[in-house]
């Protein structure tokens, strides 16, 4: 018995397709996972098993084989829960429905009891299934305000239970509108500008740095209100559009920092690193390449206090995002980009 079903994952700041396939084959029980999953993916096959018995279904006594395709792809997160247990009912012949499932897209990270808990970067995953032409995505009900971002139909589940029972009786879902969805958030998330009293030259420096997004550098001694006015730069910028905040909304999710800005980032970003940060903790990659601080500065105002405080290989990686507003990470399997397109503000001490 064979099943296929679809689902998707990040690589870097972008989503692309997973396709799961189960197959179920007489043998002694067990479970294999293959397609290069990581750690999180191959501890999902306790999870699945769990959540399975404890929604009410059997968990079938056979051999079970689930491929991640592509399947030269490293896959990591804990988004597969779902779709590798919707896969598993559906072959073992669980239930039947009138769907076409090669179009539903399933997103969501099981728990032992069988609910569905929020995943990261399900903005960029439903960003590639609206351009691979899915009709309808399954994903967590706490990703719910995140997901009504794109225009495809989505369904918003709680519990395993729940996902089985909408592919057994369908309803028709109508597709979210992200013009609908987006306002100005006139909610002030920045020190505000015009609290500064005096400091009239450099207070004319920023304006003109924020109309036409300069970078500035600050030569002050300590106290004289560097770091304070950096606070407040980004008070003045204007408001990101609808295109630039989808774009730091994506970087966010993807970072998992989206809860902190609610879900959707109407602000322009304000990062100031400390002068410790590692070289990819500031530029971004790792063994799965993740958004650095300069790609969370994007659209926005990126503040390195006490400039030359920073290691020398810290500050040789900006050449790139200064020059092309993008930073291009090598790995063996292929290089990637991420957006870094800010304002730098800089300070240092006469």
């Amino acid at each position: 018995m064979f099943a296929r079903v679809y689902s998707a994952a990040v690589y870097g700041v972008d989503g692309y397709i997973i396709e799961v396939e189960t197959d179920l084959s007489n043998g002694l029980p067990v479970f294999d996972l293959v397609g290069l999953p990581d750690s999180a993916i191959r501890e999902s096959r306790e999870r699945v098993r769990s959540a399975v018995k404890n929604s009410g279904f059997q968990f079938p006594l056979q051999r079970i084989t689930t491929n991640l395709a592509p399947a030269d792809m490293k896959k990591e997160g804990s988004s597969l829960d779902l779709p590798v247990a919707i896969g598993i009912l559906a072959a073992s012949g669980q239930f039947t429905t009138e769907l076409d499932l090669n179009k539903i897209l399933f997103i969501g990270e099981l728990s032992l009891e069988g609910t569905i808990r929020p995943v990261k970067g399900v903005l960029a995953m439903l960003m590639a299934a609206k351009e691979a032409g899915f009709h309808l995505a399954v994903i967590p009900s706490e990703n719910q305000e995140e997901g009504r971002l794109i225009e495809i139909p989505i369904l918003t589940v709680a519990h395993l239970r729940e996902a089985v029972d909408y592919l057994i009786h369908p309803t028709p879902i109508e597709s979210s509108s992200v013009t609908n969805g987006y306002h100005l958030d006139s909610t002030p998330q920045h020190p505000d500008f015009s609290e500064v009293k005096g400091q009239y030259q450099v207070k004319r420096a920023l304006e003109v740095a924020a109309s036409g997004f300069h970078n500035v550098l600050m030569v002050g001694p300590p106290g004289s209100g560097k770091t304070m006015l950096a606070r407040r730069l980004p008070s003045i910028l204007p408001p990101l559009t609808k295109e630039e905040s989808l774009e730091v909304t994506k970087i966010y999710s993807i970072a998992g920092y989206l809860h902190e800005r609610g879900t959707l980032v109407y602000h322009r970003p304000f990062r100031a690193p400390h002068h410790t940060v590692s070289t990819i903790g500031f530029i971004g990659g790792g063994s799965y390449p993740k958004p650095g601080e300069v790609s969370l500065a994007h659209r926005g105002v990126l503040f390195l206090d006490e400039m030359p405080e920073f290691t020398r290989s810290t500050l040789e990686v900006l050449r790139q995002p200064l020059e092309d507003g993008f930073v291009t990470i090598g790995r063996a399997k292929g290089s990637l980009s991420f957006p870094a397109q800010f304002l730098l503000l800089g300070s240092i001490n006469p």
